[in-house]
């Protein structure tokens, strides 16, 4: 008999988290003179605890005891063989997921929600803002704050907003207060409305508004919080990879493949990191970070430094950019929907460790059905497209006759994304894809800014 869920224990759980800037190294954040920030510089927008953890070059940190105790809630999560899937596809792959769709917001954002919400905590913090995209991240971090304490102000994109209101709901019942973005609470989103009355918005305009509203408050007990991209949050997120490294010794298996959704890096980091480990070291492994033709950053987009934002809050960041003013089209994954990757991630990519693939929402939403309904759960947009590349390798196994491992991030749940399912399976979604000259049109913003080292860590 095949064993369908393989679990760890909660004494089994990993009680560190592995931190790959150990292992690479990086080019500097810049600031608007274009030299190397020190942590200081960004003490007004994160709590400091916070920023030592995104400079530091330990391999190993240990998690907070009280932050292991409510990741117990959901913790360790089940790594799922797929037999059902396998069988519809009449592949010789074995298909592993690490079902992250079970903490309570449903999706792997809490891994790195509850740490942020306990560090602000400790550090004397009241108060929280964050920007969210489909919803996913505003719904953890406002879970994580309702156990520690914390007022959460969630500025969420607007066609998601829009599209997924049930999010604003979730929200709501974790104590959360979400406004659609941009709005006109901060001067960010002022201009932005001015400009577009109808914008659709962005994650680059709801990183503005939520970081003006941190620094501007007075009482200096308010705090930027931010669900993917950046090094700590990459850091909380390996939890993913670590646990699933444990699951699969357990029935002796190791991945040929390894694939997970990129929006901003972080649902893709958690899963794949730890391998990434192994794979520096010598191991073989093919790992696909997946995107959308609409949002192409890793597979079109150059290498640059560029702001993380539209209104240049953030310091410049080495990374895979479409430009911060980049507004990306209303595509059916909110989560995906952002003009720049995680440094980490665009500097493995930069070395061909990692190989960026792309694809489109039709596709995407095919991907899913075929698992709900051979597996039987509704998968999040952001997950279809990493099943999308499952698929594409696990028939490509069938051609081959090789009996590949294949592991990928179940990043959430689509129980509040079936307005898009319905659009899928009434034939009325359409493939958004951006031209050549849209790109280099966005890309105009950062042609100044100075130019990342091409580094070589192998």
């Amino acid at each position: 008999m095949i064993t369908r869920k393989i679990l760890l224990t909660e004494d089994e759980m990993p009680r560190q988290w592995y931190n790959i800037l150990a292992d690479i190294k990086m080019n500097p954040p810049l600031g608007p003179d274009g030299k190397p920030i020190g942590p200081d510089s960004l003490s007004k927008v994160f709590p400091m605890n916070l920023i030592e953890q995104e400079v530091s070059q330990e391999r190993w940190i240990d998690i907070p005891e009280p932050v292991l105790d409510i990741l117990r809630i959901w913790r360790p999560s089940p790594l799922v063989r797929a037999t059902f899937l396998e069988k519809a596809l009449n592949t010789p792959a074995k298909i592993y997921f690490k079902n992250e769709s079970v903490s309570p917001p449903g999706s792997h954002k809490p891994n790195t929600a509850v740490a942020q919400a306990y560090y602000n905590k400790e550090f004397g913090i009241e108060k929280i803002t964050t920007e969210t995209g489909a919803g996913q991240w505003g719904s953890a971090l406002s879970f994580a704050c309702s156990h520690f304490g914390l007022e959460c102000k969630v500025y969420m994109v607007r066609i998601s907003f829009d599209q997924k209101p049930y999010r604003k709901s979730m929200m709501a019942t974790w104590g959360g207060n979400c406004v659609a973005s941009p709005s006109t609470e901060t001067k960010a989103g002022r201009d932005i409305l001015e400009k577009d009355p109808d914008t659709p918005g962005s994650l680059g305009i709801a990183i503005s508004e939520a970081i003006e509203a941190a620094v501007s408050d007075e009482s200096g007990k308010t705090r930027y919080s931010l669900g993917s991209v950046l090094n700590h949050v990459m850091l909380h997120q390996t939890i993913v990879g670590l646990e699933a490294k444990k699951q699969l010794e357990k029935v002796g298996d190791y991945p040929d493949v390894i694939i997970g959704c990129a929006g901003g890096g972080s649902n893709f980091a958690g899963i794949a990191f730890p391998f990434v480990h192994d794979k520096i070291n010598g191991k073989e492994i093919d790992i696909y970070p997946v995107e959308p033709v609409g949002c192409p950053t890793l597979t079109k987009a150059p290498f640059v430094y560029d702001h993380g934002d539209i209104a240049r809050y953030t310091p410049l960041l080495p990374m895979h950019s479409l430009g911060h003013a980049f507004v990306p089209p209303p595509i059916h994954a909110g989560g995906l929907r952002y003009h720049g990757m995680a440094p980490t991630v665009s500097q493995l990519v930069t070395e061909g460790i990692i190989e960026p693939r792309a694809v489109n929402q039709i596709d995407a939403y095919r991907a899913g059905i075929i698992l709900a309904r051979s597996e039987g759960i509704i998968p999040a947009p952001e997950t279809n497209h990493a099943l999308a590349c499952v698929i594409e390798e696990a028939l490509k196994a069938k051609e081959e006759g090789k009996e590949k491992v294949i592991l990928f991030n179940w990043s959430g749940h689509g129980l509040l994304d079936l307005v898009a399912y319905d659009k899928y399976l009434a034939n009325e979604m359409q493939n958004i894809e951006l031209d050549e000259s849209e790109i280099e049109e966005s890309e105009k913003v950062f042609a100044d800014f100075p130019k990342p080292e091409i580094i070589k860590n192998r």
